[in-house]
């Protein structure tokens, strides 16, 4: 018997036979636990206020409320600050990317994703970190390439960040590890995550997957790209 504390997932499919795989693989793994199922998005809300979990699962296309609009609503409620959200969906689609990050989810992989990579990343997420699989990072960025003149949002200013702190912030946007971001700048991890956390308190961000959108929407990738 162990009192390690168990991750608590929620998991969001309007499909019956997907939430029960997700609440098996969940339920069959040591120090995790599922605390509930919701068929749409509304439900999704309404279980993640009852239950607190840690993680939720959720998926995009449901009905009432979809996916993203749920993930907004939980990123938008004050006491739900400790709830993570990972995007699961079949469809590897930019606009789903864009519009879950910017509504708060911590992650995004796709539903036919090994289980022990969905494993994973619940963890991930649930230790507070963000993860986007490889390949949806890709995407973002070239989605953000094509754009010419990308957003700047004044509320995000950079001008506080400094120049060590724009490099991390860029490789985070591309998609880069702490480990990987220690590597390509020749620094301890512990500075990267010094840098992030400073990043974070300066960009008003709530987590990592936030930062990848403040460097889009500021212009920062593209200044990278034209070599400003």
């Amino acid at each position: 018997m162990t009192d390690e504390p168990q991750v608590r997932v929620l998991i969001a499919d309007d499909q019956a036979m997907v939430r029960g795989s997700f609440r098996a693989l969940v339920d069959h793994t040591p120090g995790m636990t599922a605390v509930g199922e919701a068929a749409d998005g509304a439900e999704a809300v309404e279980l993640t206020r009852g239950e607190r979990p840690d993680v939720v699962l959720m998926d995009v296309r449901m009905p009432e409320l979809d996916g993203i609009e749920a993930t907004r609503q939980i990123g938008a409620d004050p006491t739900l600050s400790g709830v993570r959200v990972l995007i699961l969906t079949t469809f590897d689609l930019d606009e789903y990317v864009y519009a879950a990050l910017r509504a708060g989810a911590a992650g995004f992989l796709l539903k036919d994703t090994p289980p022990a990579d969905v494993l994973a990343a619940i963890g991930v997420v649930a230790a507070g970190e963000a993860l986007l699989a490889p390949s949806v990072t890709r995407r973002l960025i070239a989605e953000f390439v094509r754009r010419p003149e990308p957003t700047r949002l004044p509320s995000r200013s950079l001008d506080t960040v400094t120049n060590r702190e724009l490099e991390v912030l860029g490789l985070i946007a591309r998609g880069l590890s702490n480990t990987e971001i220690a590597e390509h700048l020749h620094l301890s991890v512990a500075t990267v995550k010094t840098h992030i956390g400073r990043l974070l308190t300066k960009l008003h961000a709530r987590d990592r997957a936030q930062l990848v959108i403040v460097a889009y929407e500021t212009g920062l990738m593209g200044d990278i790209r034209r070599g400003v």
